[in-house]
């Protein structure tokens, strides 16, 4: 892997004058502490790790809570059937614990539903103000706060970088799992890109694997030359990740995803930002809360940092010759 550059944004805590101390010089509050995590997909183990979810739990230790010692976590997994959210939230809630951590829109949707009281620290969720769960980035003035991660604002530009890879393109298709406010900003927003660029824009919204696969091969067979797989908390696992990849290849389009994992995984491309280390850095916001800080007056943060991977291996199974000028732009080229 080759690591290049990073392309800084704006860092929204910072910009309202809210200090975001490192991770490891916090000093945990006295006592046992107990929180919740309402998460949507499964649990960790050392065969099948979740990186997100051990992201986490690395950044509580680095401010020194360590499960067993001075932390206890409640973990209520959905296991990707979102369905169970409703209930799984409720029992957290039911279990008062100081602050319930979550990631994506569909479990933050569950827990606002049934508490406004135990504070809620979202790992990554899309635009937070369009959906719902703050009046505004720098003041969220409810119990919800956390990161978010930019997923509309970058639609155009992911629509950009695949058209460098294949300068011919003019069918392009987007898979987005999902019908709130977020994931329809991102079909907008690559509806107007695509228009800009001339190209006609396909999409589906497939919501489990069999569905993935069936919507896929329409897509291929209406001539989609490129598919944009937009992030959803559903998309983020290993199976869905495998099934993209698989059939990618097997149909032979190329891809760009919104996360580095995936690419790692053997799609072809990617640009967004580090979302391990958002799952890292909640662990900041359920510290400060630990400390006394109300989470309405915490402000979302936004990521600093876009990176774009690219697959040189997957390209060559594609019949793809990665052009110099996406090499040159790429933070990390694996071969």
């Amino acid at each position: 892997m080759i690591s290049r550059r990073c392309v800084v944004l704006t860092l929204a805590a910072g910009v309202f004058g809210f200090p975001l101390a490192p991770l490891a010089q916090a000093q945990p509050a006295p006592g046992v502490h107990r929180i919740g995590f309402l998460a949507a997909r499964s649990r960790s183990t050392p065969l099948n790790p979740d990186l997100y979810y051990d992201a986490f739990v690395e950044g509580m230790r680095e401010l020194g809570y360590v499960e067993g010692t001075n932390l206890v976590i409640e973990w209520r997994f959905a296991d990707a059937k979102f369905e169970r959210l409703p209930s799984l939230a409720m029992e957290l809630v039911q279990l008062k614990p100081e602050v319930i951590v979550t990631h994506g829109a569909p479990p933050v949707f569950a827990l606002q539903k049934v508490t406004s009281t135990i504070p809620v620290v979202t790992a990554a969720v899309a635009d937070p103000v369009a959906s719902g769960f703050a009046a505004s980035l720098s003041r969220p003035g409810g119990n919800i706060t956390g990161l978010s991660v930019l997923l509309a604002d970058l639609s155009a530009k992911k629509l950009e970088l695949i058209r460098l890879m294949i300068p011919t393109l003019s069918r392009v298709a987007i898979i987005i799992g999902g019908n709130n406010a977020a994931h329809q900003l991102i079909l907008k927003n690559t509806e107007v890109a695509a228009q800009r660029y001339g190209m006609k824009l396909l999409h589906a919204a497939p919501t489990s694997l069999e569905e993935v696969e069936r919507d896929f091969g329409v897509l291929a067979r209406e001539r989609a030359e490129a598919v944009i797989i937009a992030a959803n908390p559903r998309f983020v696992s290993d199976a869905f990740r495998r099934q993209f990849v698989t059939l990618a290849i097997k149909h032979r389009r190329p891809t760009i995803f919104d996360y580095r994992d995936d690419v790692v995984a053997g799609g072809l491309m990617s640009y967004g930002q580090n979302l391990p280390d958002s799952y890292r850095r909640a662990a900041s916001y359920v510290d400060r809360i630990f400390r006394g800080a109300k989470p309405g007056e915490l402000p979302f943060e936004q990521p600093t940092r876009i990176h774009l991977a690219i697959n040189r291996k997957t390209a060559k199974a594609l019949g793809l010759a990665v052009p110099q000028e996406l090499l040159l732009r790429a933070d990390e080229v694996i071969e």
